[in-house]
């Protein structure tokens, strides 16, 4: 006989707050939730993505990926400047993510100057990122923490208008210390309602999760 679906309760440490989503332990695990946290943020339009992993019948949403809506990113495009866009991987404390940085310019520049500030954008996630791991850059990403820290760098090469992430993810997410991962502070932010899931997760408003 299968067993019966109902709302069971999912921590997620990176939030500081529980989920409760239909389905079953069995079911839930591994499996993916997104999250539109555009209204906690004050209006930028952040989604998170969390994967499910069930720990001694206990489930925990883990931070998968982050990603900012294209839509956020245009808003703060003006005209007569110039944006520098970049996508790598690079090597977290404990595992491999994929870093895809959006910069934008004050005025236009050059060639040679985008070319500048993309290699010193690479040169200083690629350093920075070896002392972290996955979540604690994803929790630096989310409290704006990793971006006031990388701006002054950028800085030095031209000054910049915008200077975000708008991709951060990682597909080695089952490789890390999942104790440390749960055990990590993280800012506090509004509780989320009870939600059902459905089969694909792609959220277009707050507090909507369906399941992957």
């Amino acid at each position: 006989m299968a067993e019966r679906k109902k709302y069971i309760e999912v921590q997620v440490p990176f939030l500081n707050e529980n989920l409760r989503i239909l389905g079953t332990p069995q079911e839930l695990h591994n499996k993916t939730i997104s999250l539109d946290l555009t209204r906690k943020l004050h209006g930028k339009g952040l989604t998170l993505k969390l994967r499910i992993f069930n720990q001694k019948e206990t489930l925990y949403g883990i931070p998968n990926s982050l990603t900012l809506a294209t839509s956020y990113i245009r808003r703060m495009m003006r005209k007569r400047t110039n944006y520098v866009e970049d996508s790598f991987m690079a090597r977290c404390a404990d595992i491999r993510a994929t870093f895809k940085p959006h910069l934008i310019t004050r005025k236009k520049v050059s060639r040679v100057v985008r070319k500048n500030l993309r290699n010193t954008c690479k040169e200083f996630i690629t350093e920075y990122a070896k002392e972290k791991t996955f979540v604690e850059l994803a929790e630096e990403i989310l409290s704006g923490t990793f971006q006031k820290t990388l701006l002054p760098k950028l800085k030095k090469v031209y000054p910049l208008s915008f200077c975000d992430i708008r991709v951060f993810e990682t597909k080695e997410l089952q490789k890390i210390d999942m104790e440390k991962a749960i055990a990590l502070p993280e800012p506090e932010i509004e509780d989320i309602q009870e939600i059902e899931p459905e089969e694909e997760i792609e959220s277009e408003k707050e507090e909507e999760v369906k399941k992957e």
